[in-house]
């Protein structure tokens, strides 16, 4: 068995040509500003498909974590970094485990567009969920771990840590719902059933009851540091779709390797040691939010298939159009998509 410590550290690279920018210049700025940042500092971006470029700024006193936009023409609404600032300066003095947050720069002039500094945490992330190379019982207080986590986030109200205002409170399936239909469409894509008959069945139950508390909106192993030999989560990342929300929709998106294949980047089928079954990963979870083992999360797990399903085929829209980041988007994603909507509407019509 590898040990724990040796699995998970995230892989670092010399900056990628087009996300380059002015070195020096950022460091001036930190310097000046970023009480205990030196000069002598290394750049390097962390492997992976953020969304928003994520760098490594290693100094001789300290290491530090930089998140920027993308350069070019964005969406008004796309790559808030502005937004993750702020909720990692909100949770900061929370029970919800989060780098701290340094430095926001929103001036675009200095680097190229605006970014944010927090603390950089030395310890693992998983992107494969089966957590290869730990033992079965480390592997399941990581699982475990990860929905006390989401329950923590859960109970807090989002008006006390001045988040009140962090989205639109209430009709959030509504909104989500027509919002990732629009998506859809726009992609202009060949017809795909189970896509039609999950818009239809969705459009039919989104009047489900509401509730509001802070959603993170990607809420999965592969978006968390786990300490670097203990079976715990040290800090949650990558806070860009994060709003007011449906608590239950990211719990249903947690459990969603526990209804998917291996195909779709799954575990259902796969026996896998220690992993705990998806109904004790929702007790937990439900344990340390306070509340009742919901009825409708099936709803639900449909609910963030479609959304899925909807996500990847406007990847294969960018695919086809030649705009995708992914050279592989339009040999995956066309099949993905649709491999996502039937297994949702399998779901749904089960139910």
């Amino acid at each position: 068995m590898v040990d724990a410590a040796t699995q998970g550290a995230p892989a670092l690279i010399e900056v990628l040509s087009n996300h380059r920018f002015d070195e020096a210049a950022l460091v001036d700025y930190l310097a000046e500003r970023l009480p205990g940042f030196s000069r002598g500092c290394v750049v390097r971006q962390f492997q992976g498909g953020q969304s928003n470029p994520t760098f490594h700024l290693e100094t001789p006193d300290g290491a530090y974590v930089l998140r920027k936009k993308p350069g070019g023409k964005l969406l008004p609404s796309a790559h808030a970094v502005d937004r993750e600032y702020r909720i990692l300066k909100a949770l900061a003095d929370t029970d919800v485990p989060v780098p701290k947050a340094r430095l926001l720069c929103d001036d675009p002039a200095v680097i190229g567009t605006i970014f944010y500094v927090m603390d950089y945490l030395p310890g693992r992330i998983y992107g494969d969920r089966a957590m290869p190379g730990v033992d079965a019982a480390h592997r399941r207080a990581a699982f475990l771990d990860m929905a006390s986590v989401l329950g923590r986030l859960h109970r807090l109200s989002p008006q006390a840590i001045g988040l009140g205002d962090f989205g639109k409170p209430g009709a959030y399936v509504a909104r989500q719902i027509d919002r990732w239909t629009k998506q859809y469409r726009a992609a202009n894509l060949s017809e795909e059933p189970a896509m039609e008959r999950l818009i239809a069945w969705l459009a039919q139950r989104a009047t489900i009851p509401d509730e509001t508390r802070i959603a993170h909106g990607d809420f999965r192993l592969g978006n968390l540091i786990l300490h670097p030999t203990e079976p715990r989560v040290i800090g949650v990342l990558d806070w860009e779709l994060s709003t007011l929300g449906h608590p239950l929709a990211d719990l249903a998106y947690c459990c969603l390797p526990w209804r998917t294949s291996p195909e779709l980047q799954g575990i259902a089928g796969l026996d896998i040691p220690g992993l705990p079954p998806e109904a004790e990963f929702v007790a937990h979870y439900c344990e340390v939010a306070g509340r009742p083992v919901p009825a409708d999360l099936d709803f639900f797990v449909v609910f963030s298939l479609f959304r899925w399903a909807a996500i990847v085929a406007g990847v294969y829209r960018r695919g086809l159009d030649g705009n995708a980041s992914d050279p592989n988007a339009v040999a995956v994603a066309g099949e993905k998509f649709r491999r996502l909507a039937r297994r949702g509407w399998e779901i749904a019509d089960g139910l």
